[in-house]
């Protein structure tokens, strides 16, 4: 049989494949391959880049400059206060408290109160005795800071109201401006950094919570990493309390105005313009650029990679796959590979998705992503094509870049290739990438070698002959996908 015959019936074995497998195959195997750069939505200052830049000897001045371009330094009053939700509900109890404000009512500091709703109001209890009812909201302060039970020690005041969603009582946290950024730039930035990074972070914790619209009309800021993890007194160090004092009252501006400054841990190289990152009009200050150092101190997020099983990602997408999970195609890019828009192919069709929220669903440190689908099985098949002589640089799905020859002998080598050509590595890539090409290689003596490549067809299927039984991996695209057993 000529080389072009036995490339087409190759070819018709490919297509025909899995109505071939014989009744024990080899186990399939494959998966999401994630590879990426960077940890969190990748708009304002990178932590770690920030760290890299005060390494190479940048003043937090500077720092700051880099990361929110056209901006000057201004400030704002350091007294100024901010409120923090600390719990939603239930019924807090406190410690601390010398006062009720707004009231006569004393209150002793060694002593656990317990606060409660009643109706419109607030009861608050200290060992089962109800000291008073009292309108909302219920505010209470000491000479030094409060504890919430379970929760921690705080500055300023502890505000109670009434949960709007009828789950208990609300607790608030009125603190002042810089006690409140003391709480904040240990929890989002170790103290052990260099001491200008500290400094251009609490910085930017400052302009963020001044200038943030309030989320609530009964408080400004979560104490979660929805606005800033703000762990009050327990996160106050030496090192983060000097970067605070430093730069009392410093906040970013834009055009003399505050503005909020997003930051995050790793951009992975590039940031990312806001519009790209969150839904929203674009930002001057707010806009996608380099960041050379976010390399710096080890920084685990710089560049990483996870894996998925088919099953585990097509449960974490839930309502987007449409069928069966066959991948995932980027549709828009922002100006760095940060995904705006994706789109989640399956069997019966596509559901278009933002990065955010395909970050989300997988569980991935930032949008900066490339996804790539890659199965592969062990096939036996149950017919037995002639042998050939293969092209390396042929196009056929099953064609081999290990090319055999003839001589002496080749009468037995031919039957030897015959019975070879009925073990395949088959399975799927997706997306299909122009010019990319399957390799498979071979596991012998402890080592990978070649076993011969191949171009997928549009579907993304492949199947390619081996010569021997073993143990085979997939490689396509820079991704190193399953592996399987042969024979």
């Amino acid at each position: 049989m000529g080389a072009a015959r036995a490339r087409a019936a190759l070819l018709a074995l490919c297509a025909a494949a899995l109505p071939l497998i014989s009744a024990a195959p080899a186990r399939g195997a494959g998966g999401l391959y994630i590879s990426g750069a960077g940890s969190g939505p990748g708009a304002g200052m990178s932590q770690y880049g920030a760290a890299g830049y005060a390494l190479h000897g940048e003043s937090y001045q500077q720092i700051l400059s880099d990361y929110y371009a056209q901006t000057t330094i201004g400030e704002v009053n350091p007294r100024h206060v901010v409120t923090v939700l600390l719990r939603a509900g239930g019924e807090p109890s406190f410690s601390g408290a010398t006062r009720v404000a707004g009231t006569r009512v004393r209150l002793h500091a060694g002593i656990r109160y317990s606060v409660l709703a009643a109706g419109a109001g607030l009861r608050l209890v200290a060992a089962g005795v109800t000291v008073g009812v009292f309108s909302a909201p219920l505010v209470v302060r000491g000479r030094r800071a409060l504890e919430l039970v379970g929760s921690g020690r705080y500055d300023g005041a502890l505000m109670f109201r009434p949960s709007p969603r009828g789950r208990g009582v609300m607790t608030v946290n009125a603190v002042g401006l810089e006690d409140y950024v003391r709480g904040v730039v240990a929890s989002e930035m170790p103290p052990s950094w260099p001491a200008q990074a500290l400094a251009a972070q609490a910085v930017a914790v400052r302009s963020y919570a001044y200038a943030s619209v309030p989320v609530s009309p009964y408080y400004e800021l979560y104490s979660s990493a929805r606005s800033q993890l703000y762990l009050g007194v327990r996160a106050q160090t030496p090192a983060t309390d000097a970067a605070v004092a430093a730069t009392r009252g410093q906040v970013v501006e834009y055009q003399g105005i505050p503005v909020v400054t997003y930051f995050f841990a790793s951009s992975g190289g590039e940031t990312e313009s806001v519009q790209n990152v969150f839904a929203g009009a674009p930002e001057p200050w707010l806009v996608g650029t380099s960041d050379p150092y976010d390399d710096s101190l080890n920084n685990p997020y710089y560049r990483w990679r996870r894996t998925l099983s088919l099953r585990v990602a097509q449960a974490r997408l839930r309502r987007l796959v449409r069928g069966r999970l066959r991948g995932i195609r980027v549709i828009q890019r922002g100006v760095s590979p940060r995904i705006v828009r994706a789109e989640v192919v399956g069997t019966r069709g596509s559901v278009s998705v933002s990065g955010l929220t395909l970050s989300g669903l997988l569980g991935t440190p930032s949008t900066w992503m490339s996804l790539t689908t890659v199965t592969a099985q062990g096939v036996r098949t149950s017919t037995t094509p002639e042998p050939t002589t293969s092209s390396p640089g042929a196009s056929s799905p099953t064609t081999t870049t290990t090319t055999q020859t003839t001589g002496g002998g080749g009468l037995a080598q031919a039957r030897r290739a015959a019975r070879a050509r009925r073990l395949l590595v088959s399975g799927s890539v997706f997306p299909v990438t122009r010019g990319a090409r399957v390799r498979v290689e071979r596991l012998v003596g402890g080592r990978w070698s070649a076993a011969g490549s191949v171009s997928p067809v549009a579907t993304g299927r492949y199947a390619l002959a081996v010569a021997a039984p073993g143990r085979y991996r997939v490689l396509y695209a820079g991704v190193t996908g399953p592996v399987v057993k042969v024979g």
